[in-house]
């Protein structure tokens, strides 16, 4: 009887020190930013849009939907980024944190009409702009 209650109080601390323990490391865990999610679509050989603004400072996420039958190759040397789009495809790109600018991209396989410039904002342009646009 003793060692069966010795085994459960023994239990209870190890628990509760889990318990506190877990709790610690939760609250030292840096609160999780708003992941900023934006797509850019290939037609007829062109960005849309061809002009892309996001916040400077924050990691991206960007989604390139390619709705030409053709592949298409994203490609930007500022991003230092490059991706082949099968035709009616769509690629995942992560970019950044970036610093307020242009950075131009183009499709690869039709550079002459494929082009286009993410533009990274400052934190209150980026609030303002944001504001003036729906995303």
């Amino acid at each position: 009887m003793k060692n069966k209650e010795l085994k459960r109080r023994s239990l209870k601390k190890n628990k509760n020190k889990a318990l506190s323990v877990a709790a610690l490391f939760l609250l030292t865990l840096p609160a999780v930013a708003e992941q900023h999610v934006f797509e850019l679509k290939i037609k007829d050989h062109l960005f849309q849009p061809s002009v892309l603004y996001v916040p400077a400072g924050e990691k991206v996420k960007l989604i390139v939907l390619n709705q030409d039958p053709s592949p298409e190759e994203f490609e930007s040397f500022s991003l230092n980024r490059e991706k082949v789009i099968l035709g009616k495809g769509k690629a995942t790109l992560f970019v950044g944190p970036l610093k307020p600018g242009e950075y131009q991209f183009f499709g690869e396989y039709n550079p002459d009409s494929a082009q286009g410039v993410l533009i990274a904002l400052p934190e209150a342009e980026w609030r303002q702009h944001k504001a003036n646009h729906a995303y």
